[in-house]
């Protein structure tokens, strides 16, 4: 059939554009197909169209199935239709093009209609275009989706990867793949149509059919490749089953694909994502070929499981063998030096990381925050922190947990306002991390903030997050929330940081008796009593003064829950008798302690001595103090206080003496409160706070209230105990 050039322009309802520049000469072959993905629009699409036929390129199948498949990209499918059927003797490059995009706009019958045609022409159609056919068939019905198949399968390109997906689709679409186990009363013994199947099974978390299909594989005497292994090998490690994890192992050495690195790659892959180090170090000691992917694996699973000196020695290796480490080889060795918290290291490998040009990595970034403030190097991890261009959560949530960890939880709370302020939405984690820095500085306002956000986030359904929650209301006063929230969890569901943090906050509040009902609670249930359980109930005992009680629990954690005692409980005994008045008793504590004693012990002991006016057991536990902490200048005022309580004024001299020659001052005390997100600070005779002359006012009014100084109540003016009143109403609104 032939056309003129005006009937083609009049067909396509191509623009003439005798102004158009000539574009292509001698190179228009070669840059046409390339200039035609540059087209945006469909006017462009037209105006090369034109140049194809004004240079006699119209014929070309490869630019033609080009111009098919650009016309359908715009949405003119009739258009693609058109220059399809007008061409002479389309060829399967053509029929290909067609197919393709008739099955892209959904015109499934048309599509079979025309791979008919092409196979009626005695053409080959390819991988893709059967694909189609094979698809176009299953959505018309089931039996042409067969039909087709049985075709393909005359034709022997049943073995192409896209034809076997397809055949997935098409007889999985009901749940069923009985359809793909025989063709017309024929075993399948293809291993591509098998691995398609175990392929398919695992993409869709199907990991034990994936198993199931890799025995009837075997049952048809249908031999493993590497592809089947190491799809088997992914659904192993989504099963966590070391058992089946081995067996395929001895699968690989009786199909003698032990010699291949990416079946030994996924091996060594599945053995540490289940935490097998001594399988994952056999299997690594005897591989005869590693690159750099397996020796990340390896250093990754070492550092993932507990063992970074491990770690770090293979990154020595590694690099003594010629390796270049990367990203994925930093990452895990700063989490390991960060576990060891050797800070000279970490330096070391933060130079390495900038020698090797991957600090460039904002993941690089936030490890290298986390591991300086883990190795109390807070400056450099705020330096990293400030050179982090785009922020991530991670950065964030790592320079917060710093902050939170050193102490600064006014400088936390800064940080998660300006989180707030650059658009980076709060995870869980910078909700863990931000709390124990909100119940710092008693922040009830921004723990309810967060509280709310995490009900209205869906995140409260994390068990660490409700538990986070119950500890910041509970050291934040609000002891009836944490009680609600505790509560709230049935008793089975219950981990032992929510009763430890339970036992501690009714502990700090006073209601000492609901921390024993806790305890016989806690021996009635299933979960196990730590240390952290019995440090609450002692100190429990400590504010209550229950001596006896005290030694009743102190013993039952040695004797009847094994736990070793630690610094911490030895010096709630001893505070507890030493509060008593049991000085003797106390010391006699100390000196039965296995290690030697630090100055949470020794502190309580020289308390109680001042209690007690003890000057002869104090003189021994401040020497011991003075010997640990001689900077501490609390020491000192503390002994000069018993020597002046005991009338031994030239001690004190010595000691006063001594404070001043040293330049030693004690470090001033002061509490603080939150009110309507501002918080507050306070030390003994403080006159900084811009509202000082209210405070002061409202405390005598106080005073006046609890009857301390109704003998005086002459020498305040009336007027100023009027103004205080309102100042007392205007705090209430508030």
């Amino acid at each position: 059939m032939l056309h003129t050039h005006h009937h083609w322009f009049h067909l396509f309802n191509v623009p003439k554009i005798p102004n158009f520049p000539p574009l292509f000469q001698t190179r228009f072959f070669t840059t046409s197909s390339s200039v035609l993905d540059l087209c945006t629009k469909p006017q462009y699409l037209q105006q090369l169209h034109a140049r194809f036929f004004l240079h006699g390129l119209h014929q070309n199948s490869s630019l033609s199935s080009k111009l098919m498949d650009c016309y359908a990209k715009f949405g003119l499918l009739n258009t693609s239709q058109r220059l399809f059927h007008f061409t002479e003797n389309p060829d399967s490059v053509l029929y290909s093009a067609i197919l393709r995009n008739l099955h892209q706009f959904g015109e499934y019958e048309k599509t079979l209609l025309l791979y008919k045609q092409m196979v009626g022409k005695s053409m080959y159609p390819d991988e893709e275009s059967c694909s189609f056919a094979l698809r176009s068939g299953s959505s018309v019905s089931h039996e042409h989706g067969k039909m087709v198949h049985g075709q393909i399968v005359k034709l022997g390109l049943d073995a192409f990867g896209l034809v076997g997906k397809s055949l997935i689709e098409l007889y999985d679409m009901n749940g069923l793949l009985n359809g793909y186990e025989s063709i017309e009363g024929k075993s399948v013994m293809e291993l591509s149509y098998w691995n398609n199947l175990i392929f398919e099974a695992c993409e869709s978390g199907k990991m034990v059919e994936s198993f199931q299909l890799f025995c009837r594989m075997r049952k048809e005497n249908v031999q493993p490749n590497s592809v089947t292994v190491i799809n088997l090998l992914r659904s192993t490690a989504e099963l966590n089953s070391l058992k089946i994890g081995q067996a395929l192992h001895a699968v690989v050495v009786l199909s003698n694909l032990c010699e291949e690195l990416t079946v030994n790659t996924a091996l060594l892959s599945m053995y540490a994502k289940l935490g097998s180090l001594e399988d994952a170090r056999m299997l690594f000691e005897k591989m005869p070929e590693k690159d750099l992917v397996v020796w990340n694996i390896m250093i990754s699973a070492y550092a993932g499981n507990g063992c970074p000196k491990e770690s770090l020695e293979l990154v020595y290796c590694m690099v003594r063998l010629g390796f270049r480490p990367d990203l994925f080889t930093a990452i895990p060795a700063i989490s390991s030096v960060t576990q060891l918290k050797y800070k000279e290291w970490g330096k070391q490998m933060h130079a390495h990381v900038i020698r090797n040009g991957s600090d460039y990595q904002v993941s690089i970034h936030n490890s290298l925050v986390d591991m300086y403030s883990v190795c109390d190097d807070l400056n450099s991890a705020q330096k990293i922190f400030g050179l982090i261009m785009d922020k991530t959560v991670v950065s964030w949530s790592a320079m917060i947990k710093g902050c939170a960890m050193h102490d600064q939880p006014l400088e936390a709370l800064s940080l998660f306002l300006k989180m707030k302020l650059s658009g980076t939405r709060v995870d869980f984690i910078i909700v863990i991390n931000i709390l124990p820095a909100f119940a710092k500085i008693g922040a009830l306002h921004y723990v309810s903030y967060l509280h709310g956000y995490s009900l209205k986030t869906s995140l409260d359904s994390l068990k660490s997050l409700k538990t986070s929650f119950l500890t910041s209301y509970a050291k934040c006063g609000c002891i009836e929330m944490a009680k609600k929230l505790f509560d709230e969890e049935k008793s089975i569901h219950r981990d032992i940081i929510a009763w430890n943090s339970m036992i501690s906050a009714y502990s700090k509040h006073g209601e000492w008796f609901r921390c024993f009902q806790l305890y016989s609670q806690m021996k009635l249930s299933n979960v196990k009593l730590d240390q952290v359980t019995f440090l609450g109930l002692l100190t429990a005992c400590v504010n209550s003064g229950l001596v006896s009680k005290g030694k009743e629990i102190f013993k039952e954690m040695v004797e009847i829950y094994g736990c070793q005692p630690s610094q911490e409980h030895h010096a709630c005994m001893v505070d507890l008798l030493g509060r008593a008045g049991q000085i003797d008793e106390a010391n006699e504590i100390i000196k039965t302690v296995p290690l030697e004693s630090d100055a949470r012990v020794y502190g309580p002991l020289l308390s109680a001595c001042k209690i007690h006016s003890e000057t002869r057991v104090a003189e021994l536990a401040a020497e011991k103090l003075i010997n640990m902490e001689p900077k501490n200048a609390g020491n000192y005022v503390l002994l000069s206080n018993i020597y002046a309580a005991a009338g031994k004024w030239d001690k004190v001299a010595k000691m006063r003496s001594f404070l001043r020659d040293r330049g030693l001052k004690k470090t001033p005390g002061y509490s603080w409160l939150e009110l309507n997100g501002q918080v507050h600070e306070f030390r003994v005779a403080d006159q900084s706070h811009p509202r000082w002359e209210d405070i002061y006012s409202i405390l005598k009014v106080l005073e006046l209230e609890a009857g301390d100084m109704e003998d005086d109540l002459e020498l305040f003016d009336p007027s100023v105990i009027k103004g205080c009143e309102l100042h007392m109403n205007q705090l209430n609104q508030l």
